[in-house]
């Protein structure tokens, strides 16, 4: 993987100069002149075979609590938020065996529950899954305003909150 790292980055290095070299001394760029040599000097920049295609956004978790249930051996209580900036689809997964509650606090979340109808929650509404569920979907449903949750999970202790699964398993 390194050496891999290090040959594209010498690749790179030795395009910039090589179009360097079609650049009149004034700096000024002719039609004739590949497109990388007037990215390289006026250090703009410009889709190119190297340059990988903007990343979609995606939901961010942050963890408000992580505690193990003192009355009920091995489950742990976690409560999150999550943020799903607009047009964002979380992927599709599993809570394992966890039971979860979703609460809307701000925007629109369409879910989709197993082979269950996709339903659209808006802030103040929720819904629960049950453990093994598969989340189908789970997207903001604006392409222009963030959507937030709360989730709150109770999950066997030590077991992942949540694991990705794009395609369910039979």
């Amino acid at each position: 993987m390194i050496k891999t790292r290090r040959a594209v980055r010498c690749l790179a290095v030795g395009m910039m100069a090589t179009a360097a070299a079609f650049v009149p001394a004034a700096g000024g760029a002719t039609a004739a002149e590949p497109s990388v040599a007037k990215a390289a000097v006026s250090g703009t920049e410009q889709s190119s075979p190297l340059t990988p295609p903007p990343t979609p956004p995606v939901e961010t978790v942050k963890v408000l609590l992580a505690q193990e249930l003192p009355n009920v051996p091995g489950k742990t209580f976690t409560s999150e938020v999550v943020e799903f900036p607009p047009s964002t689809r979380a992927v599709p997964h599993r809570h394992g065996k966890a039971f979860v509650y979703a609460y809307v606090l701000e925007g629109t979340i369409r879910s989709q529950l197993d082979n269950g109808p996709v339903r659209t929650y808006r802030a103040g509404e929720q819904w629960a899954e049950l453990p093994n569920s598969y989340h189908a979907l789970t997207e903001n449903a604006s392409s222009t305003e963030p959507a937030k949750l709360l989730a709150v999970i109770v999950s066997n202790t030590g077991e992942p909150t949540k694991i990705d699964e794009p395609k369910p398993t039979e």
